[in-house]
This record gives structure tokens, C-alpha cells and sequence, in this order.
């Protein structure tokens, strides 16, 4: 009886909440380009203020990560997303086309439901807010059980940064009560005009599946190919900076590591001076049972977890100076864990005889898993860039920088993003690193140039074929088709 009061007390705080925002969206509506991003920027310096202790409460909580990092990634979400977004059209008319006679005119969404998860609860709550707002709108976060303390908090943060400068709080709000009935009743209410969806997969799908329009990004599986004219220490540093970066739970982190099978052994060398640890057979044996469960999904035990703490879950005796675990892998799919994503400072090491069958190679881990996602290559070779680029499944495609920071435009011009679009091939709506401009609508105005008479006299009264001149006018409908298909084939 106490948890259906609990579903109850959930459901009607969502209708609450949706109540509040839509009113404080409505009155966002009428403030000035000026006055959204006074608004916005006072959410952003108080993200930056708060870096640390909201980095502290969201390790304490979930156990996931590093501080250090997470702070990084508060200030990347706070700062580093409004740097990018500041100068921005997203109120009234953003553009002109004065050739072609066109009025853009942005038109907010309304609210919005965001769905945060537990690997980065606090940095994506902070984004999330940011270009909601910048676009126009309220949102409404569900939060993962799990981390529900450090985005409340968050949340509270964020509100009171809005309060300073003149603004209603309820544009930001969050369900306190977090059940599956809560977050499904956000998703399907008729006042939330938008989902903005970062979690596991079956949290994505629910969100395309309840019939609001939704922006899902699916789960990241990223290979890094150190191709044979990279610098190979810088590449293998880059690798290694990215993959223990918050112990690996950015989902556009690396995966696996691919080189041809005349570097493996130098390549090996090079990770291993540099912090890796490669698996005996044995080893990779009792680690691959213990990373994945039986129905074949991550366990979670060892998301956002050290090398040492792996080794003692998994009951391995690894080096106190190790940075991350690496396993020769020879496969993929069922049978194979390390071909999967591994949201931990974990690797599946993969060798080729050339760059054309690595190319083979990571098209078939990116359509097991993470297609649509991100890939990364280390290489000196531009024509190596251009043959990946144009074959791999990837949104992204990087170039000698680390792949977690990478994807998600902190170490390259991307829109700084916790949401990384897989497009149609991954299952999303969007292809692109997520930002302000996916959260609103165009409105188009547009001024004639053309009147009836001259469309008309834009419709040719003569073609040639191989017969001559033909006066279209006088031939039926079914015989001009004709003709221009005798001269097509002619041609």
C-alpha cells in the first residue's frame, strides 16, 4: 500500500510541476533575446561557483568517477556550453534572407522533459538547463534514483540563479519522487511539447514510444584506430587521458583500441609504458564474466569504477599503477564482453592486417553496438581520414584527440554537448551534438516572387527529340512523356 501511495503522491506532483513550468515558459515568452540570456548566464556562473561541491555530492552519491573530473565536467557544462550558445539568435527573428524574401522566427517548444542519468547527473542537469532556457523553454528533469540528492541539489542551484536575475524558478523543476509512473506521466503529458533523453537504451526507447516528440541518443561504443603514421606515444597518451578521464563514463569515450597486426606489438608496448594492463587469457576469461550479466547488459557494478576497485570486485591482482585494463579481443557480439561498451577505464585491443580490413572491423563493432555514435583515429594520413570518413557508422568522426573529450566538443569545435545525437542508423532523431537550436521551431515568413503568369510561362512549350523540334502544346500528356524518354534514351 505504501509504494502505490508513493506512484500516486509521484503522478501528481509531475501535473504540479508541468502546471508551474508552463506558466513560467509562458512568461519567458515575453522577455527579450537580452533578457533569455541574462538569464542563462546567471545559471552559468552558478554552475561554475558550485563546480566543486556539486562534483563531491555526485561522486558521494553514485560512487561513480572522480571529483577532479567531475568538476571539469560541471565547469564544461556550465561554461563551456554557454561560451559556445551566448551569441546565439534563438528569440524572435533569427534570420533574414533578403533574395529570397524569408523571415526565420524561432518559436519555443514549451516545456520540455529531460531525463538525466546517474554517469553524469549534476554536469547534465546544469546543460540541459542551459539550452532549454536559451531556446526558450522550461524543463521539467527526471532524475535517476540513484543520483537523485546531487541533482536535487543541482536543481536547487540552478533555480535560485534564475531568482537573482528576475526570473521564475519554475522554469526548472524536478520530480522529488522518482518512480517509473512519475517519469512515464511526464513523458506522455499533453503540456510537455518535447523529451530530451540521455540514459540507458530502454529509457530511450520508452521515451520514442510514448508519442511526444523525443531527442534520444543511444548507448556510445566507440573503436580508436592508432593508424601507422600517428605519433604513437601522443596517440596512445590521448587514449589514455580520454579513457580514465571520470573513470570512463562519458559514453563517447573508447571502447576498443585497433592497430594493424604489424604495430600490435609495438603499440602494446607503448600502452602498457603508459599505464595499461594487458590480460592473460586467464584473466580476460574471469573479468569478461564478471563485467557482463547473463542477459548480456553491462553490470553495473563497475561503471565509473577504478582499475583497483575492478580487480577487487572481479577478484584479479592487478598493479597499483595501472590505469586501465586491457583485454585481447577476437571478436564481437554474444561471447565476446569487451566488444561491448564498457562505461569503466576497461579495453578490447583488436588487431588487422591493413586499414582496410579495420575499417571492416569497426563497422561491425559500431552495428553490434554504438552505431551512429563515435569513432576516432590517430593518424598523419588525410587520405586515410577520407576513406574511414566515408564508410564508418559514426556521427563522429575524430581526429588525433581524445575521444571522450572529443565527442563532446571539449577538445574540438563540436557543440559542447552531453547529449550526442546517432542519427537515424543509432535509432535518433538527430545526428548532431545536441544544443539550444534542436530545442525550438522555425517559423517561416515568406513573400512572393513570382506571379501566376509567370510560373506559367516557366513551363517549356518545346522539347527536342530525335525526330526535331516538338510544339508540346499540341501532343497529349502520356505522348510529351513519351517523347522525353526517347530522347533520354537516345542520349
Amino acid at each position: 500500500m505504501q509504494l502505490y501511495d508513493k506512484d500516486l503522491l509521484s503522478v501528481q506532483e509531475v501535473r504540479d510541476l508541468v502546471e508551474k513550468a508552463k506558466l513560467a515558459q509562458e512568461e519567458l515568452s515575453q522577455l527579450s533575446q537580452e533578457g533569455v540570456d541574462r538569464i542563462v548566464k546567471s545559471i552559468a556562473d552558478a554552475g561554475i561557483r558550485n563546480a566543486r561541491r556539486l562534483a563531491e555530492l555526485a561522486n558521494k552519491e553514485t560512487g561513480f568517477g572522480i571529483v577532479e573530473d567531475k568538476i571539469v565536467k560541471n565547469v564544461f557544462a556550465s561554461k563551456g556550453v554557454y561560451e559556445h550558445i551566448k551569441d546565439m539568435k534563438t528569440i524572435g527573428e533569427v534570420d533574414k534572407d533578403e533574395e529570397k524574401k524569408i523571415r526565420s522566427i524561432a518559436v519555443p517548444v514549451g516545456v520540455i522533459a529531460g531525463i538525466v542519468p546517474s554517469t553524469n547527473p549534476t554536469s547534465t542537469v546544469l546543460y540541459k538547463a542551459e539550452i532549454a532556457i536559451k531556446a526558450g523553454n522550461a524543463i521539467i528533469f527526471s532524475p535517476h534514483p540513484s543520483a537523485l540528492k546531487c541533482i536535487l541539489e543541482t536543481v536547487k542551484v540552478i533555480r535560485q540563479a534564475i531568482a537573482e536575475v528576475g526570473g521564475n524558478e519554475n522554469l526548472v523543476g524536478c520530480i522529488t519522487i522518482p518512480t517509473m509512473q512519475a517519469t512515464d506521466n511526464l513523458m506522455k503529458h499533453p503540456d510537455i511539447s518535447l523529451i530530451l533523453a540521455t540514459g540507458g537504451s530502454a529509457m530511450v526507447r520508452a521515451a520514442y514510444s510514448s508519442g511526444t516528440p523525443a531527442i534520444g541518443v543511444g548507448p556510445g561504443n566507440g573503436p580508436s584506430y592508432i593508424e601507422k603514421t600517428a605519433d604513437l606515444k601522443l596517440a596512445v597518451k590521448r587514449i589514455m587521458d580520454s579513457k580514465t578521464f571520470d573513470n570512463g563514463t562519458i559514453c563517447a569515450s573508447e571502447q576498443s583500441v585497433v592497430c594493424d597486426n604489424a604495430m600490435a606489438e609495438e603499440v602494446q608496448k607503448e600502452m602498457e609504458r603508459q599505464g595499461a594492463y594487458f590480460l592473460s587469457p586467464e584473466e580476460k576469461i574471469q573479468l569478461g564474466r564478471f563485467i557482463l550479466r547473463a542477459n548480456g547488459t553491462m553490470n553495473p557494478v563497475i561503471v565509473g569504477k577504478s582499475v583497483q576497485t575492478i580487480a577487487e570486485l572481479s577478484g584479479l591482482s592487478i598493479p597499483k599503477d595501472r590505469k586501465v585494463i586491457v583485454a585481447k579481443e577476437d571478436g564481437i557480439g554474444m561471447g565476446h564482453p569487451y566488444s561491448n561498451e564498457k562505461l569503466a577505464p576497461i579495453l578490447a585491443f583488436y588487431t588487422e592486417d591493413n586499414y582496410e580490413k579495420v575499417c571492416e572491423l569497426v563497422q561491425k563493432i559500431l552495428h553490434y553496438e554504438g552505431a551512429g555514435h563515435t569513432f576516432s583515429m590517430h593518424t598523419q594520413d588525410e587520405s586515410i581520414v577520407e576513406y574511414f570518413a566515408k564508410r564508418i557508422p559514426a556521427s563522429r568522426i575524430l581526429i588525433n584527440t581524445p575521444s571522450a573529450l572529443g565527442g563532446i566538443g571539449g577538445s574540438t569545435g563540436l557543440m559542447p554537448s552531453l547529449t550526442l545525437g546517432c542519427g537515424a542508423i543509432g535509432g535518433s532523431a538527430t545526428s548532431e551534438n545536441v544544443g539550444p537550436m534542436h530545442l525550438l521551431n522555425l517559423k517561416y515568413v515568406a513573400y512572393g516572387l513570382r506571379e501566376m503568369e509567370q510560373i506559367r510561362g516557366d513551363v517549356p512549350v518545346k522539347t527536342e527529340c530525335t525526330s526535331g523540334i516538338i510544339d508540346l502544346k499540341d501532343i497529349p500528356v502520356d505522348e510529351i512523356v513519351k517523347k522525353i524518354i526517347e530522347r533520354l534514351q537516345s542520349a
